[in-house]
C-alpha cells in the first residue's frame, strides 16, 4: 500500500505546533496576546477533530457507496425513503394549505366545536372566518400546525436519503481507479513531469471544490469546521472535516481521465495538503516576492477572516493564481478576525461537526416550500441568513398588525 503523506507526516505537524509555541512564549511580553496564540480548549478541539477526520471516513465512505443507486446494497431503501417521504410531504402540505381547513368546514368538525361552545350558529361560508367560533378557528389552526410540523419532517428524510443516494452515486462512480480504466489520454507514468502536473492538476481542481465549499450550504455544512475556531496557529490546519462522504466534489479523478495514474493523484494530494498546514501562522508576516504566485500565511489568514471584505476569498491549495485569475483574491489589509459571522462557542468536537447539519435540518423543518426547502440545502450560507432575516421581517409585520385585534 502506498504511504499517505498526510499521515507521514505527524511527526512534523506536532515539532511545528511546539515551535511555534515556543516563538509565541518567547514574542508574548513585547507583543501583547494574539489570536495566534494557543488556548488549551481550542487546540485540543483542533486535534480530536484531526483524529477524527482521518478515523471517521474509514467507515463512511464505504458505507455512502452501498447507497449508488444502480449496485449499493441499500440503494432500494434509501430510494424508498426518499419517494415515500416526499410523497408524504405533498400531502401533508395540501391538506395543511386547503381551503376547506382554512375556513374550519371539515365535516362534523365545526357542529361538533359549536355544540362544545354552546353556540348555535350555522356553518360558515367558505373563507367567511367570522361566523366560525374561536374554539373552532384554534383547532383549525392547531391542525394545521401539526401538518406543517409533520411536512417538515418527512421533507427532512425525503432531502436527506436523496443526498445520501446522489453522494454515494457519485462517489462510487467517480474515483480515480474507474476513470483511469477509462482514461481519454496516454498514460503519464510516474516521472518528475508527470508528478508535478498532477500535483498542479489537483491544486486547479482543489480551487473550485474549496470554492464550491463556500458557496453551496449543504457543501458549506462540511468545509465550516475548519473555519470554526477563533484562534489561527498551526492547530488550525489540523482541524478537518470528517463528513467529506455526504459532498458532491468535482472528482479529483477527472485527472485520471486524463491520463494520470492513481498512485500519481494521491500523492499530489498530500503534497497539497501538506503545503497548506505550514500556511495557517500569524508566525510568518510575508513571503516576499513569492506572494505573487504561492498561497502563503498572509494570504490564508485572509481566507479565515470575519470581516466582510475578506469572505469567501483566497481558496487556493499551493497557487494563489487561480484566485487571481477567477477574481476571488483579496489582500491582507486590516487585521482579520478569525472564526464566523455567527460563531458556536463551543470546543465540543461533535457540536463542531454538526452544528450546520443540525440548522438545515431545522430550516428545512420550519420551510413551508419545497423551494425554500431545496434552497437552505443547496443555495450559499448567505443566501440562508437573508431568508431568515426576511421572515423575520414577515412575522414582525404580522405580529404588529395582529395588535390592535388581540388587544
Amino acid at each position: 500500500m502506498a504511504i499517505d503523506l498526510t499521515v507521514a507526516a505527524i511527526p512534523f505537524y506536532f515539532g511545528s505546533m511546539g515551535a511555534e509555541a515556543l516563538w509565541q512564549r518567547h514574542t508574548a511580553a513585547t507583543r501583547g496576546p494574539a489570536p495566534g496564540d494557543y488556548e488549551r480548549d481550542d487546540t485540543i478541539a483542533s486535534l480530536s477533530m484531526g483524529v477524527a477526520s482521518l478515523v471517521v471516513p474509514l467507515a463512511t465512505r464505504r458505507l455512502f457507496h452501498e447507497f449508488d443507486i444502480g449496485r449499493g446494497k441499500y440503494r432500494r431503501v434509501v430510494i424508498g425513503i426518499a419517494g415515500g417521504a416526499a410523497i408524504a410531504t405533498v400531502v401533508a402540505d395540501a391538506i395543511s394549505r386547503s381551503r376547506t381547513l382554512e375556513a374550519g368546514v371539515v365535516p362534523g368538525a365545526t357542529a361538533t366545536a359549536d355544540a362544545e361552545a354552546g353556540s348555535g350558529t350555522d356553518d360558515p361560508t367558505p373563507g367567511d372566518l367570522s361566523s366560525v367560533p374561536a374554539r373552532t378557528r384554534a383547532q383549525r389552526r392547531n391542525g394545521r400546525s401539526m401538518l406543517r410540523k409533520a411536512a417538515g419532517s418527512t421533507a427532512v428524510a425525503a432531502l436527506a436519503s436523496t443526498g445520501a443516494a446522489i453522494a454515494g452515486t457519485w462517489a462510487a462512480r467517480t474515483t480515480a481507479k474507474k476513470l483511469f480504466r477509462r482514461r481519454v489520454l496516454p498514460d503519464w507514468g510516474s516521472g518528475p513531469l508527470a508528478s508535478l502536473a498532477a500535483i498542479a492538476g489537483w491544486d486547479f481542481i482543489y480551487y473550485w471544490n474549496h470554492r464550491l465549499q463556500h458557496e453551496s450550504r449543504f457543501m458549506w455544512a462540511i468545509h465550516v469546521v475548519h473555519h470554526s475556531s477563533e484562534r489561527y496557529n498551526l492547530s488550525t490546519a489540523l482541524r478537518q472535516p470528517v463528513a467529506d462522504s455526504l459532498g458532491t466534489f468535482v472528482p479529483y479523478g477527472v485527472l485520471s481521465l486524463l491520463g494520470f495514474r492513481p498512485e500519481l493523484i494521491e500523492r499530489a494530494r498530500g503534497v497539497n495538503l501538506i503545503y497548506q498546514f505550514w500556511i495557517h501562522t500569524e508566525t510568518i508576516r510575508r513571503i516576499g516576492p513569492l506572494e505573487k504566485f504561492l498561497n502563503s500565511p498572509s494570504h490564508h489568514r485572509v481566507h479565515h477572516g470575519s470581516n466582510r471584505q475578506y469572505l469567501d476569498r483566497n481558496h487556493g491549495s499551493i497557487l494563489i493564481v487561480w484566485d487571481k485569475l477567477f477574481g476571488t483574491f483579496e489582500p491582507e489589509g486590516e487585521p482579520v478576525v478569525y472564526g464566523l459571522t455567527k460563531n458556536i462557542e463551543t470546543f465540543n468536537p461533535l457540536r463542531i461537526a454538526t452544528h450546520e447539519y443540525a440548522d438545515i435540518v431545522d430550516d428545512v423543518a420550519g420551510a413551508t416550500t419545497w423551494s425554500d426547502r431545496i434552497s437552505f440545502v443547496v443555495r450559499s450560507p448567505g443566501w440562508a441568513y437573508r431568508r431568515h432575516d426576511e421572515d423575520g421581517t414577515v412575522a414582525q409585520h404580522r405580529s404588529e398588525e395582529a395588535l390592535p385585534v388581540a388587544g
